[in-house]
């Protein structure tokens, strides 16, 4: 019997709201994706431990100012939120909602891997929403605290009418300060689970998972706590998310745990069933590690290096725009071996530069190196490695009026109550072409994540520069720290940096 050894995080990256399906022997998993562009994250496991992105359900969301990241409009912290993945009758299906845009969405494909998703709008929040299949009809259950029950048409494409469409249950109100959300729900041997999380204000204070069951779709339904645990790490709960079984009958969940700056880590805990309950975890604690029946696979790297060596004006995955790209203003085609960045309009801070390339960052610590020709940038431009967040960090290049360039690290303008950046430290540079480099650490336990800036003429002799950023998880992107690439005009359009490559590295 093959085993595989499961060691949680399962991925030590920013990867949340997981939602799991298995089609056949193939697990397959959506995730939010909010301003990041391609959206809706797909990836896909033999053994739950491995696990390789495979596609994306759109490339673009809206077209729109604050989508297109333009006069001073964005989406950060809003987007597709909380994706709901399930496979039904040969179709997969992705529905989410869109803070900004107030719509529900539904996507539909063939082929989750290599097939276009259909794409469906319907009016209307549905906060953390999940789908369910039941008997030939289609719902939506969604909300937070007054959970609601939506049916959709049977293709699940629009809302039904006349359908049922009212409130379901009312989840605790007392001692709690968060009220149950973020629903998976499924119909599992004659009665109907609904896994929510909450957040007391009392006892262990931390997110902590609950399911709800009822024979009855309707109701009444009866809940119960199935996982309060921290799994050593801050008083983080690991908590939300949904279970699914394997082929030979073993069920699991997959939750996700708040780790700090590096985002929202997945992980996998076995699943028992006791009178009808599903129990989480071993004896209430959700594991390190553990062994599943399911086939050894080579694993995939979630971040990559990249060469930028490519034959079409197509990246890989791995990479994800900040918020819509203008596609007429990057290439890796027009200086081959090179991704190039061409300024687009004028901005005053990385925080709203069009084609900013991002990867994520990986716990419990990494660094990425890029080489950046500059001899093409314009006066006011300002290319370089971003620390991406609402605390953000860079080390750049500056080009001033009278075309002098600066190597700098400059750090949010918020940090000092103003906007736009704000160089740290900087110095006179001379160079055509550049070095710069970003290391995260984030295994710190109570201490705080931090970034350290780095610069080299030649890529041998690395110098420090600014200070160490001190890292943190905001709301106001509701994302963990990214790489970014970017190259953004404060003056006048047309400059570009030419970035060699990108080198990405895992620390221990």
């Amino acid at each position: 019997m093959n085993t595989t050894t499961i060691t949680n995080p399962i991925i030590w990256a920013d990867v949340p709201d997981p939602s799991v399906i298995r089609a056949g022997t193939t697990f397959y998993m959506v995730s939010t994706s909010m301003h990041s562009m391609p959206g809706c994250p797909i990836m896909k496991s033999e053994n739950l431990m491995n696990w390789e992105l495979v596609s994306y359900v759109f490339d673009k969301l809206e077209d729109n100012d604050a989508h297109n990241l333009l006069n001073g409009k964005g989406i950060y912290s809003a987007g597709s939120w909380a994706a709901s993945l399930r496979y039904h009758d040969g179709l997969f299906y992705v529905c989410f909602s869109s803070n900004d845009m107030k719509r529900f969405y539904v996507y539909r494909t063939e082929d989750i891997e290599n097939g276009k998703w259909e794409r469906f709008v319907i009016g209307g929040l549905q906060h953390d929403p999940s789908m369910l299949f039941d008997d030939g009809r289609v719902y939506v259950i969604h909300g937070n605290g007054d959970i609601r029950i939506t049916e959709l048409t049977a293709d699940a494409t629009a809302l039904k009418p006349d359908g049922i469409n009212q409130l379901l249950l009312e989840t605790d109100r007392d001692g709690i300060m968060l009220r149950a959300e973020g629903c998976h729900a499924y119909k599992i041997n004659g009665y109907y689970y609904l896994f929510f999380i909450d957040w007391p204000r009392v006892g262990n204070k931390r997110r902590r998972q609950l399911c709800y069951r009822s024979r009855h779709l309707l109701g009444p339904y009866e809940h119960k706590i199935v996982l309060d645990d921290r799994m050593d790490y801050r008083n983080n709960g690991v908590a939300q998310g949904g279970i699914f079984d394997t082929p030979d009958g073993d069920w699991y969940a997959m939750l996700f745990q708040d780790h700090g700056a590096v985002g929202r880590i997945p992980c996998v805990l076995p699943v028992a069933w006791e009178d009808g309950w599903p129990v989480f975890g071993a004896e209430g604690k959700a594991p390190k590690a553990f062994e599943v029946r399911l086939p050894g696979t080579t694993p995939k790297p979630l971040v990559i290096s990249d060469e930028f060596d490519y034959k079409t004006n197509r990246l890989a995955l791995n990479w994800q725009w900040n918020h819509n790209p203008d596609n007429t203003k990057w290439s890796v085609t027009e200086r081959p071996g090179h991704l190039r960045l061409t300024t687009s309009h004028v901005t005053h801070s990385v925080e709203f530069a069009r084609n900013t390339l991002t990867q994520r960052t990986e716990g419990p610590a990494c660094a990425g190196t890029t080489v950046m020709e500059i001899s093409n940038m314009k006066p006011g431009d300002r290319a370089g490695l971003a620390a991406l967040q609402y605390v953000f960090g860079s080390v750049c290049i500056q080009v001033e009026d009278d075309g002098g360039r600066y190597v700098a690290m400059c750090v949010n303008g918020r940090a000092e109550g103003g906007e736009g950046e704000i160089a740290v430290e900087r110095f006179r540079y001379e160079g055509d072409r550049i070095y710069l480099q970003i290391e995260f650490q984030f295994d710190n336990g109570d201490r705080e994540d931090i970034a350290r800036f780095r610069y080299s003429s030649d890529g041998e002799v690395w110098h420090s520069i600014g200070e160490p950023l001190h890292l943190q998880y905001k709301l106001e992107h509701f994302m963990g720290y990214r790489f970014g690439l970017y190259n953004y005009a404060t003056k006048q359009t047309g400059g570009y940096a030419d970035f060699d490559y990108f080198r990405y590295e895992k620390l221990v």
